[in-house]
């Protein structure tokens, strides 16, 4: 009986139905009274191939015997009555008893990063040091117990013992990790950084290990843009992510982790001006960006190993070859996610919910961050990046002044209307030696006439002193001082 044709039968139910063709023949035609030993005798004298160690195998009349019986007790459901039955003790741990199970318990939350033979060994050493009357069990035994328990060996890897890391930890300990996908091209795009295992040439005759900035496409695999950098600042991200666009479209969102490029003023204030939702990863958590963490070892496995052997890797060789791998051999193959797709067909085949990119220019000015700062009243600048920047007089009255710019690039900044996000002006730098020359404009220009004073009198009482004044002589009441000085003076 072959396994493969089986194979939807539990092994339990594949002994049902091997028992069922032995005795079927007795159930399909039954023996004349007091022939039934006979017939069982000659089952038994023969040989059948056991259904699951696929060995020769002889059965007793006995046990034929109580098989059709049980047979012909319960008819309902033959396959279900001729499985093998679950041993009652089932789970029980006999060989287990409680002194050593409570040990066990304890060890393992002590050092749930042993492995099953190290928990063996020192529980072993442990009950002999403690003369607990009991047999030691198997190997095999606390084994079968710990996987029945739960006690997985938990993973030692190094990384930070923060607050935060333990509370991931606990997370992913709790929580369930499911697979998801997208239903259409272009509505979620995977970004993230990879430190690569080969080292490059630089141009100061330096070995550095460069770092990969890869963007993906959820639904087809299909890789948006990659490049190696020698950081990962939000200059990079910037110039890599860009790329990604012109390239392929705007997608609908991002999922990316919590590095500091990724929640940086200007890239999520270009993700924002462009209508892309930005989705985070819980902090450590990569799990959750799984497809370019398997993306990583194809690019580790496949490109960088035909590298290997490359001396004086530079840069720019690098670059030049990765590009060609993805666009010639990643994109070309089949995927096992995608049912045997390649990623381009896939990405070209299936519904895109992309938009239009715009220009190079658009996207420079997307990609800024937004600040506010206080103007200086004495010569009208702001500071920024540690350099000052000259604000036009005619906004010389706002107290604090909204501009928008990349650290990377202070050769465009713009001031914005804080309430509309409309641009008002450029801002450049402050040009000391331009300002020496002695010429300046005037605050109030020529088409804005001057207020005209009104002819008032300087001696007119105020309105509301005035009034006290009526309301006190209302009361009748003489002043309330005793006069010395001004004895003489007009009232």
């Amino acid at each position: 009986m072959s396994n493969q044709t089986h194979s939807h039968l539990t092994r339990s139910e594949r002994m049902g139905q091997f028992r069922l063709k032995i005795i079927g023949s007795l159930l399909a035609s039954p023996p004349d009274r007091g022939d039934l030993r006979n017939q069982l005798s000659k089952l038994a004298k023969k040989t059948w191939l056991h259904p699951v160690s696929g060995i020769s195998v002889h059965y007793s009349l006995p046990t034929l015997e109580r098989w059709y019986y049980r047979a012909i007790q319960q008819p309902q459901n033959l396959l279900k009555t001729l499985s093998t039955q679950q041993r009652n003790d089932k789970g029980a741990f006999k060989s287990l008893s409680q002194s050593v199970c409570d040990a066990l318990i304890q060890q393992y939350a002590d050092h749930d990063g042993w492995s099953v033979q190290l928990h063996y060994d020192n529980l072993r050493v442990l009950i002999e040091a403690e003369s607990l009357h009991t047999a030691f069990p198997s190997y095999s035994s606390i084994l079968r117990y710990m996987q029945a328990s739960n006690m997985p060996r938990k993973s030692k890897r190094k990384g930070p013992n923060s607050p935060g890391a333990k509370k991931a930890a606990r997370r992913l300990e709790q929580r369930e990790v499911r697979s998801y996908e997208v239903d259409y091209v272009n509505g979620l795009w995977h970004l993230d950084f990879h430190h690569g295992s080969l080292k490059v040439l630089h141009s100061s005759g330096e070995w550095v290990k460069p770092l990969l900035l890869a963007v993906m496409d959820d639904r087809s695999r299909l890789v948006c843009h990659m490049q190696w950098y020698y950081s990962e600042d939000t200059e990079c991200l910037v110039h890599g992510f860009c790329q990604a666009l012109q390239k392929r479209a705007l997608p609908r969102s991002l999922l990316s982790d919590n590095g500091s490029a990724m929640i940086s003023g200007e890239f999520t204030r270009g993700l924002l001006e462009l209508g892309i939702v930005h989705h985070k990863t819980l902090p450590y958590s990569p799990y959750q960006n799984g497809k370019q963490e398997t993306f990583w070892a194809n690019v580790e496995g496949r490109l960088l190993a035909m590298l290997e052997n490359q001396e004086n890797l530079t840069l720019r060789q690098l670059n030049q070859t990765t590009q060609a791998w993805v666009e010639g051999d990643y994109h070309q193959k089949g995927n096992e996610a995608l049912k045997g797709r390649t990623p381009i067909d896939c990405y070209l085949q299936h519904h895109d919910v992309g938009r239009d990119c715009p220009g190079s220019q658009a996207l420079q000015k997307a990609f800024r961050k937004q600040t506010k700062r206080k103007q200086r009243r004495s010569d009208g600048t702001i500071s920024l990046e540690g350099k000052r920047f000259e604000v036009p007089s005619a906004y010389h009255s706002l107290v604090y002044i909204t501009v928008r710019y990349a650290h990377w690039d202070l050769s465009v900044i713009d001031m914005i209307d804080p309430d509309t996000s409309t641009i008002l002006t450029p801002l450049y730098p402050q040009n000391k030696s331009a300002n020496a020359n002695g010429v300046r404009r005037l605050r109030v220009s020529e088409s804005t006439p001057e207020p005209q004073a009104q002819a008032s009198s300087c001696s007119a009482t105020p309105p509301y002193l005035q009034k006290l004044l009526n309301d006190y002589a209302a009361t009748g009441l003489p002043q309330r001082y005793l006069p010395k000085d001004e004895i003489g003076e007009p009232e």
